[in-house]
């Protein structure tokens, strides 16, 4: 009998000890120490991503010497005169960089996919977080505004001729606008998706920007009225957070827009190094209905065809085929009058290659191997649609040549003379590049 009790005791003992309400029983008895290992593990993170792409022994040798002198100018711009140029900027390029800098960012609240299974039972943990995480944004959003107004103060004191006074109540408003901005921007992308988030954040975001640079440019020299504005972004912001801590059901956008925050020091840096995964789409934007192109119906022009859709359809070359006749025309613009024509020709070689490069590239694709083309057919098909992808680029820049030369006869004239010089120079890499493969 006593054994049977001395059991019935340890057990009550284990159960006890091992209550999911017993805070004994988590690495972290409390939600704001969970909240400190997950900002200190996410600055570790911020940290490690920092070091793969920037050595520190290298980059001390930048920091160092460009803290010196741009604590020279800085030092020169208090108590040496002005540069030249701020006497011709207004004042209003100082809210409106203010302004951009307040639109872009947003909030990590450090939450993660597994709260939702392990944590389900413990939702003053989740809110506990979730408040630490916004203020934690808030003040990294202070610091940010705080170091971009050291940098621009003294243009705004000595350039802009505004008071000690006046400029302190411009950074508090600029800071809680920021504040309020963040929040806003934040509640609408967590409840909205699609088309529709574009719609609420576009006026949740411009509107305390756009009031904000009028505020700024009505009262710059009005203390008092620069502080009553920050009460009211203020009371915005507290009226945000309140409201933000109330939502329900969105736990998994919450993940998800953290996860971006988290990861755009890592997008920043891999930019230039990988490309943006396409996404999937069953239907594509151009040639939706895979009409034809050409009236002809012989195997060389569906060939064809299908070359100039496999171009159009990919963003990256259509990008770049946009890209190359933007900078065309700027070259052609601004080069002199006796180096237009020798310029176009060159483009429209370098255009031309890079079409011939990518036919080869299609028609020796595994794909293409599969269809019963002959050389012949497939020099034919390619040489096809490399004059049809080159004549808008060449039209497009003898206008540019053309128009500023010759006036109304270049107007005439520029059209016929760019279709010429297209299939000319589509016939020479057709001939050269094409029936050698």
């Amino acid at each position: 009998m006593l054994r049977r009790i001395n059991m019935s005791g340890r057990n009550n003992e284990v159960i006890h000890r091992n209550t999911p309400k017993s805070r004994s029983a988590y690495a972290f008895p409390t939600g704001p120490r969970l909240f400190r290992r997950r900002l200190f593990s996410h600055w570790r993170e911020q940290s490690a991503i920092i070091r793969t792409a920037a050595d520190w022994t290298v980059l001390l040798y930048i920091i160092i010497p460009g803290s010196l002198l741009g604590g020279r100018f800085y030092y020169g711009f208090w108590k040496g005169d002005m540069p030249a140029w701020t006497s011709f900027l207004p004042f209003m390029m100082i809210p409106l960089l203010f302004a951009i800098l307040l639109v872009t960012g947003g909030m990590v609240l450090l939450l993660q996919e597994g709260d939702l299974l392990f944590l389900r039972q413990r939702q003053n943990w989740i809110n506990s977080i979730l408040l630490r995480g916004i203020i934690y944004s808030l003040i990294v959003t202070t610091l940010k505004i705080a170091a971009v107004f050291a940098v621009l103060l003294p243009f705004i004191i000595r350039g802009y001729g505004l008071s000690p006074g006046a400029a302190g109540s411009l950074l508090l408003l600029t800071i809680t606008a920021g504040w309020s901005v963040k929040l806003l921007g934040h509640i609408v992308k967590v409840q909205r998706q699609g088309f529709r988030r574009w719609l609420w954040l576009i006026p949740a975001v411009t509107v305390p920007s756009g009031i904000y640079i009028r505020l700024v440019l009505l009262w710059e020299n009005s203390p008092l009225l620069l502080l009553a504005a920050s009460a009211v972004y203020a009371a915005v912001t507290v009226w945000a957070v309140r409201y933000r801590l109330r939502l329900h059901g969105t736990f998994l956008s919450d993940v998800r827009e953290d996860y971006k925050q988290r990861m755009r020091i890592a997008g920043l840096l891999l930019r230039g190094v990988l490309d943006k995964p396409r996404p999937t789409r069953y239907r594509p934007w151009i040639f939706r209905k895979s009409q034809p192109l050409l009236s002809s119906t012989l195997p060389e022009s569906r060939f064809t065809a299908a070359g100039i859709k496999a171009l159009v359809r990919n963003p990256a070359h259509l990008k770049l085929y946009f890209a190359f006749t933007g900078v065309s025309m700027g070259a052609l613009f601004i080069a002199p009058a006796f180096l237009k024509w020798v310029l176009l020709v060159v483009l429209a070689l370098l255009m031309c290659y890079w079409l011939s490069s990518f036919w080869l590239l299609f028609a020796g694709d595994d794909y293409i191997g599969i269809l019963p083309f002959t050389k012949s057919q497939k020099a034919e098909a390619g040489s096809k649609a490399i004059k049809i992808l080159i004549l808008p680029y060449t039209v497009v820049c003898s206008a540019v040549v053309f128009i500023p030369l010759y006036g109304w006869l270049g107007l005439l004239l520029f059209a016929p003379l760019g279709y010429g010089l297209g299939v000319f120079i589509s016939r020479i890499f057709s001939t050269i590049r094409l029936t050698e493969h």
